[in-house]
């Protein structure tokens, strides 16, 4: 991986490109390439880590993914686009721009081992694997960023979440530097998050449970990082993470996956998860008990297989009415 001083002349949105609102000037963008050594699904592998179609730390314009993130170097904004070749072109803007580029190769999965699993247990599975080769599981390693995004999807639709979601980081978080095609923020500080007022966690639309799960590791969230970074896998950093009240399996789950790319975190306690694994392995609904033990046969691989499932196509039929949530903010 090569860096350099120059722009990217060919990311849509470049340079000469000027928006109304204002946002900070940190000059030259830094570029990359990144050569991926395995076949690579760009779009998918990076895209999962965007909190719904509003999300304001990641977008896409044409063909270029945009990422705004808070790293430990500061803010950086990273634009990458995935070239007929395969390879993958990055620029970043900001105090964390050489983080984020150096980090690039694990966003896209470069650390994901995909070497011990074996697709062929069960002829579903088998076929996935075949027909999506370039899956990879990516990774932040920015943990509070994604513990807090999973704890705003507790026990909610999507949909709510991703709105208190975008609402809160616009609001609180920081404008993301370099020309991006629409106004992006990185998520606040961990010091910001607990500063958070009552009233604009109710007016984004978050439910006070998960306000105040959200306030409350804040306010031990460097502590926090610290302990997980240094977990030397995936069971101890469960272990912590579900040690924090408001943290539960599900949660910690989630947080590992887009912050570690864990491959064998198991979204415990999801509403839909079970019955799908269930249906996919089996012909027929299960419960949590029983989607663990369709899935051991994976053990160490047991998020790949139910990412797998997802991109499978099979699903059961629609039983019901979509549940609409209901709206609290003007109350």
């Amino acid at each position: 991986m090569t860096t350099s001083l120059s722009r990217i002349r060919a990311l849509p949105g470049g340079p000469g490109q000027r928006s109304r609102d204002p946002r900070p000037d940190h000059g030259r963008a830094l570029e990359t390439e990144y050569r991926p050594r395995y076949p690579l699904d760009f779009a998918r592998t990076v895209l999962y880590q965007r909190r719904g179609a509003g999300d304001p730390t990641m977008t896409t314009d044409g063909a270029v993914i945009w990422r705004a993130s808070r790293t430990p170097e500061g803010v950086a904004t990273l634009a990458l686009r995935e070239t007929s070749k395969g390879v993958v072109r990055g620029a970043a803007w900001g105090p964390g721009a050489g983080w984020a580029l150096s980090q690039l190769p694990a966003l896209c999965g470069e650390r994901d081992d995909v070497t011990s699993f074996e697709a062929g247990i069960h002829p579903l599975v088998a076929d996935a694997h075949r027909r999506n080769p370039g899956l990879r599981l990516s990774r932040t390693d920015l943990l509070f960023d994604a513990l807090a995004s999973a704890i705003f999807e507790q026990k909610v639709t999507g949909m709510q979440a991703f709105g208190a979601w975008r609402r809160i980081v616009t609001w609180f978080g920081e404008r993301a530097p370099g020309p991006t095609p629409r106004p992006m923020f990185a998520p606040p500080t961990i010091d910001d998050w607990r500063g958070i007022p009552s009233w604009a966690w109710h007016r984004a639309g978050l439910e006070p449970p998960q306000a105040r799960t959200v306030v409350e590791v804040s306010q031990r969230g460097d502590a926090i990082v610290r302990t997980v970074e240094a977990a030397a896998d995936g069971e101890t950093r469960e272990r912590v993470l579900v040690s924090l009240r408001g943290v539960g399996p599900w949660t910690s789950a989630e947080t590992r996956i887009r912050a570690y790319g864990d491959p064998d975190a198991v979204s415990v306690g999801d509403y839909h998860l079970a019955h799908e694994v269930g249906f996919a392995l089996a012909g027929a609904r299960t419960d949590d008990d029983g989607m663990l033990e369709l899935l051991a046969p994976w053990a160490g691989h047991r998020q790949r297989v139910i990412r797998l499932i997802g991109l499978s196509g099979v699903r059961e039929a629609k039983r019901g009415p979509r549940l609409h949530p209901e709206d609290h903010r003007e109350r």
